[in-house]
């Protein structure tokens, strides 16, 4: 079972802050991108592209941590770390259009590539740090 996020978290998550999300490649070394972020309830929640480093490593290994700054306040951050519950394709294409409006103020994501196929990472939180502010 996953933890609760606080008001804290979820005000983050929530808002226009860019999270890093670092994963493990398969020699064990770690891989950082920056993504755009989204809750579900309790789950935290990006969209990725099928093929890139943070899908494959993803599909490999569940464990994932990430580091969330707020945008107005560099020194007001949390760090997560967790495990994937869920890898799907169902909805990916409307949230990265929903992201796209909450980062860009733009309808539909507007850098998808030719063939693209879009999935969304569903990750449950088992350790969260709020930093100290």
């Amino acid at each position: 079972m996953g933890k609760k996020l606080s008001e804290k978290v979820i005000k983050m998550l929530d808002g226009k802050n860019f999270a890093h999300v670092a994963t493990l490649m398969p020699d064990g070394s770690p891989q950082v991108s920056a993504v755009w972020i989204d809750r579900e309830v309790d789950l935290i929640v990006f969209n990725t592209a099928v093929g890139r480093a943070k899908y494959r490593n993803l599909v490999k290994d569940k464990r994932i941590a990430l580091s969330i700054a707020d945008a107005t306040n560099p020194y007001s951050e949390i760090w997560i770390r967790g495990k994937v519950v869920e890898i799907t394709e169902e909805g990916a294409d409307a949230h990265i259009d929903k992201l796209a409006q909450k980062y860009l103020g733009k309808e539909k994501y507007p850098m998808r590539q030719p063939g693209e196929r879009r999935v969304i990472i569903r990750v449950e939180a088992e350790h969260i740090n709020e930093g100290w502010r």
